[in-house]
């Protein structure tokens, strides 16, 4: 398929004599970067050039006459549909602000009036009337932004627009790890350096300060189009075919890897590996029944934001930097798209993979389609902890005659690390199991299993007591944990470059951190400490999970709990696994004396598990519950990951790889986060009793996490 300006015409029909056969078959062929820059240069000047022109470039170009008429009637037509696709845009903008008019037109008319004093009624909580206020103008400030950003193509110089506005200063919600029954702790003010200017984002999508957003030009997209083709062709062969045997069976498990061999002998020359002879390969292949259609897949994995929403535990930013083609109409296929994406373990001991690929979506036949994802090398961005060659990947989705999808997945990288690996995760990443297709398969099944719990109306979920009361309430509150999920995954990987430090170096563990001022919607407003460490534990991950989920294990591990003893009020099941559930909880039995509770949700899948939990006042509970908006309420999670450490693949590694490890017993890395609003104080130091108080938080929860899991203190790697 021919992404570029015009296209190539048809071979078939440059035989006038031939037969009705050879005018039927058509030979389809791909003119050359000169021709196509050439032609362009041609269109430039005259769109419409004549016989003899047309000759000219014949016999400068060495093609037919008949071709390039063709070529110019294809450039033409595409450049009218592109205007075709501005005017829509601009009109389309136009109508969305007529709509935002109208629908604030409704709003001051629905405004109730006192008809004594003239005034309007007030809010009983004026927080959250602020927050509210805040979600709008954020909308608003997208809305400019995008206008102006069309208009700017039209008058060719970018438009003025009005100064910032200065933030809304209201008083911090502290939402600390610490109950109503540990007040000493709440407030605390940790003595901490603040980078100026470095905000905090739950779900940012920053590119690097040069990354490119614009100007790619037409014999680019040429190459990038090809580049896409023969992607396409590699990876359909990945997935379907096996002849020579290109996957075999690695392990117990039954995972399929890679025989590079085969590889090499049957696509030779078709990717390098790189220079670097110290490079290795990762390589896996992984396939499944997922709960939903095909063409809703599709539709979320060719936009970025959903990308990041299917994959919140691997996926840690993602953003489109330019869609080359937008496909058939009414259909992604033929999409392609340049992409960014940050793909993350959830440790602050492995640093993000960063890599700009192209994506590109291709109906195969009725309900079957192929999403491929290939590197595309881009100047001067390059990470300083690896470079990481995504070798073409993606998958194969195949609708299923109940409504579900069959997807086969490959994951194929060429990984040259900078910078050692920490060796807590050294086996893990080396396995192939970090970052390979039995992650990204059994994710995305975890979390279309999650969005089908959410559709299901009726009360099948177990609701201790009746406390949510209607399928909006149960909706509500399955988006409010996802968000809370969402904050926890982005906090362990911080935005804008900034990295973790590490405070304190033991020699169990080490803890790392750090800092980043929020004025988020929906997080609290101030300066925001963040601090991990991960420990290795000689128990299997679901043992280790199964711990951290159970309420009535809860005071053995939760140090701000002060060993009270903790209550589910209301649960609510979100997958096929019994550990995938969301849950508010409660420190206590006398609801009187206590008004915060505790939003938590825990999730399992072959990859690995987490558990995620933060305070949260019964005020905003009962909002949440209601089915009313909860992106407003502000949450500040914290909580646990849990991982295999990569040694169950005993000497077959569970990925191709170059450098294999094995070891003899299987145990699990658990990673501790906590989240503290700490100060307001837009100049902050480091100070020993900061240092001391975090290392103390994270020492004394993983010492009783030990003792609880009867582990001791001499166990580790």
């Amino acid at each position: 398929m021919d992404f570029r300006g015009g296209g190539g015409s048809s071979g078939g029909d440059l035989h006038d004599g031939g037969s009705d056969s050879h005018r039927r078959r058509k030979r389809y062929h791909r003119h050359t970067a000169h021709q196509i820059q050439s032609l362009e240069a041609m269109f430039k000047e005259c769109q419409h050039p004549d016989e003899k022109t047309r000759n000219q470039l014949s016999r400068e170009l060495n093609l037919n006459p008949r071709q390039i008429k063709f070529w110019f009637q294809n450039r033409r037509t595409q450049m009218k549909a592109q205007h075709e696709r501005s005017d829509n845009c601009v009109l389309r903008s136009e109508n969305d602000k007529i709509r935002c008019e109208n629908i604030a037109m409704r709003q001051a008319l629905e405004n109730i009036i006192c008809p004594s004093c003239g005034t309007t009624s007030i809010s009983d909580d004026p927080y959250f009337d602020e927050q509210k206020l805040r979600i709008e103008n954020a909308h608003l400030k997208e809305e400019l932004d995008r206008i102006s950003g069309i208009a700017s193509k039209y008058i060719g110089r970018p438009i003025q627009q009005l100064p910032p506005l200065q933030p809304i200063h209201v008083s911090s919600l502290d939402l600390s790890m610490s109950s109503n029954n540990n007040n000493n702790f709440r407030g605390t003010s940790l003595g901490l350096d603040l980078i100026h200017g470095n905000n905090s984002s739950g779900l940012m999508t920053n590119l690097p300060l040069n990354a490119p957003t614009a100007g790619i030009s037409d014999i680019d997209k040429s190459l990038m189009a090809d580049v896409a083709a023969n992607a396409t062709d590699e990876l359909i062969r990945l997935l379907q075919g096996n002849e020579p045997p290109l996957w075999t069976k690695s392990d117990a498990a039954g995972r399929e890897t890679l025989d590079l061999e085969s590889y090499e002998r049957l696509f030779r020359g078709s990717y390098g590996r790189l220079k670097n002879p110290n490079a290795r390969i990762e390589a896996s292949r992984d396939s499944g029944v997922v709960i939903m259609s095909g063409m809703a897949l599709v539709g979320m994995f060719m936009d970025s934001n959903k990308w990041m929403e299917l994959f919140p535990t691997i996926v840690s930013r993602a953003r489109t930097i330019e869609v080359i083609s937008s496909g058939m109409m009414g259909s992604h296929s033929g999409t392609l798209q340049l992409m960014y994406e940050e793909l993350q373990v959830l440790s602050a001991l492995v640093p993000t993979r960063q890599v700009y690929f192209l994506r590109f979506c291709q109906q195969i036949d009725q309900g079957t389609w192929a999403i491929v994802d290939v590197s595309y090398d881009v100047p001067h961005q390059e990470s300083p902890f690896s470079s990481a060659h995504k070798l073409p990947s993606g998958c194969l989705i195949q609708d299923m005659p109940n409504g579900y999808s069959k997807v086969t997945w490959v994951e194929h990288w060429e990984i040259e690390d900078k910078a050692p690996i920490h060796h807590l995760y050294r086996e893990l990443i080396h396995s192939g199991l970090a970052f390979g297709a039995e992650r990204w398969l059994s994710t995305l099944q975890r979390i279309c299993e999650r969005f089908a719990c959410s559709m299901v109306s009726g009360n099948s979920t177990r609701d201790l007591g009746g406390v949510i009361p209607s399928a909006e309430g149960k909706r509500s509150m399955i988006g409010l944990a996802q968000r809370m999920v969402n904050i926890f995954c982005s906090c362990i990987n911080p935005c804008n470059g900034q990295q973790w430090t590490t405070i304190s170096g033991q020699a169990e563990y080490e803890v790392r951190a750090a800092l980043h001022k929020s004025m988020d919607l929906g997080q609290p407003n101030g300066v925001i400490l963040s601090a991990a460490a991960t420990v290795w534990l000689p128990i299997a991950p679901q043992i280790v999970f199964n711990f951290f989920r159970d309420e009535r294990t809860r005071p053995q591990w939760d140090v701000m709990s002060n060993q009270n003893p903790v209550q589910e009020i209301a649960h609510i099941a979100n997958g096929s696994h019994p550990g995938n559930c969301i849950s508010v909880l409660r420190q206590g039995f006398n609801s009187s004396q206590n008004n915060t509770l505790i939003l938590q949700e825990s999730c399992m899948d072959s990859s690995g598990s987490t558990v995620v939990y933060c305070p949260i006042d019964l005020q905003a509970v009962n909002i949440a519950m209601s089915g009313e908006d909860t992106s407003y309420i502000p949450i500040l999670p914290s909580g646990f990951t849990i991982s295999p450490d990569g040694r169950d693949a005993g000497g077959a590694a569970s990925a191709s790889t170059s450098n294999g490890s094995s070891s003899a017993a299987a145990g699990s890395l658990m990673t501790v986060v906590f989240q503290i609003l700490v100060s307001n104080l837009p100049n902050a130091r480091m100070t020993p009793e900061s240092v001391t108080t975090v290392n103390n938080l994270i020492g004394n929860t993983v010492r009783q996490i030990k003792s609880a899991l009867n582990v001791s203190g001499d166990d580790g790697r």
